[in-house]
């Protein structure tokens, strides 16, 4: 019985290996809320995802509504914060940025439709106080 040629396996093996590097898309972040995204009509494309920062707001997903409750919570990167927390994250963003897309620095809100309007005010308010003046909400397409 003639033995098989394996001498090409590891290329094939490689190629493969690159093909799922490709295509598969790491997720930075785990969400911990859970969010329904409001619908709009005069929706625009983020222009500059990488200077870019989300802020997530929503009720804790299933598996952690025991340890934290119903109510809406904020998230931001893999953790729950307070309004005023926002703060130093947002300095800390816009440091970790290039001198060149600092002017472009963009907070992005992802908030429940059903997000009760003083959560969306107290970030806002903080958002303020540390300059970052461009914020837009995230929202669905109205079909």
């Amino acid at each position: 019985m003639p033995e098989m040629n394996t001498s090409s396996l590891p290329d094939l093996i490689f190629t493969i290996l690159f093909f799922f590097m490709m295509v598969t898309s790491m997720r930075e972040v785990t969400l911990m809320v859970k969010f329904d995204k409001p619908t709009g009509t005069q929706l625009e494309k983020l222009a500059r995802k990488s200077s870019t920062s989300f802020i997530y707001i929503g009720r804790p997903t299933e598996a952690l509504r025991g340890q934290y409750g119903t109510g809406h919570r904020i998230q931001i990167n893999d953790r729950y914060v307070e309004a005023p927390e926002i703060h130093d994250f947002v300095y800390a963003e816009r440091d970790e940025l290039a001198e060149a897309d600092k002017p472009f620095y963009t907070v992005s809100v992802k908030a429940d439709h059903n997000t009760p309007m003083g959560i969306i005010t107290d970030v806002k308010q903080v958002m303020r106080k540390a300059y970052a003046l461009k914020m837009m909400y995230s929202a669905n397409k109205q079909q």
